[in-house]
């Protein structure tokens, strides 16, 4: 019975979940753990090592990770072939692990829920300033600011490489759809695909690649990032 269960089994034997996220990041691991503790199921994505999304019924995100991890115990498997486009998780991997050990320490102390450190450290992945501000909107899952070659600013990470590589040709595209069809350079464009809405902003130095959640509502995501990046007089 699961209650009986003490520690995680999975594919890597002797190794607690923790020890499997650290040696996935130390790997640049790509792909999915699957956890499973009594009737629950949880998820957890890394691009490069690190973990950007995580998944647990309706919950995601950082809620979705403290929750897996405090579990005491279950079963895990290695995912290498599902990947995600979401990105709901902008912190280190490191800094995810010491928050959730933190939570756990001050839980078993009786300590009342404080506020998050995260406000006070500065562990999030590197990211453009405007890129930071847009993550703040409800509805984008990621978004990268690149130049005009295509590099992604202030980003190194394995989802703002793939993001500005779809932002930088679809500019391309609408600028030679643009020039065929007599309008000139495209400014701003939005295609939906299967798993996100993709916008594109061009201005004189730089493109803007903004990922949406399908479900979101897009002209009221597009009105807060153009509140966002003119900003009322």
């Amino acid at each position: 019975m699961a209650n009986d269960i003490s520690g995680f089994q999975g594919a890597v034997a002797g190794l607690s979940l923790t020890d499997v996220i650290q040696l996935k990041g130390h790997n640049k691991y790509t792909g999915c753990i699957t956890v499973e503790y009594d009737e629950l199921t949880g998820a957890i994505y890394f691009a490069d090592g690190e973990i950007i999304h995580a998944e647990l019924g309706v919950e995601v995100g950082e809620d979705a990770i403290y929750r897996i991890i405090k579990w005491p115990g279950g079963t895990f498997n290695i995912h290498p072939e599902m990947t995600s486009t979401v990105c709901t998780i902008h912190y280190r991997t490191d800094f995810l692990l010491l928050e959730a050990l933190r939570r756990m320490d001050e839980e078993n102390a009786g300590v009342p829920r404080q506020m998050s450190s995260t406000a006070n450290v500065s562990p999030r992945r590197t990211m453009s300033k405007v890129a930071a501000r847009l993550m703040e909107i409800g509805g984008i899952t990621y978004a990268v600011l690149l130049d005009k070659q295509g590099h992604p600013l202030q980003d190194s990470s394995i989802e703002a490489a793939a993001l500005a590589a779809k932002g930088f040709f679809l500019a391309k595209s609408g600028n030679q759809l643009g020039e065929l069809l007599g309008l000139g350079e495209i400014k701003a464009a939005a295609v939906r695909t299967r798993n996100f809405d993709l916008l594109m902003y061009d201005s004189k130095q730089h493109y803007l690649s903004i990922a949406v959640d399908p479900a979101s509502n897009l002209d009221n995501v597009e009105s807060e990032i153009r509140s966002a990046l003119i900003p009322a007089k």
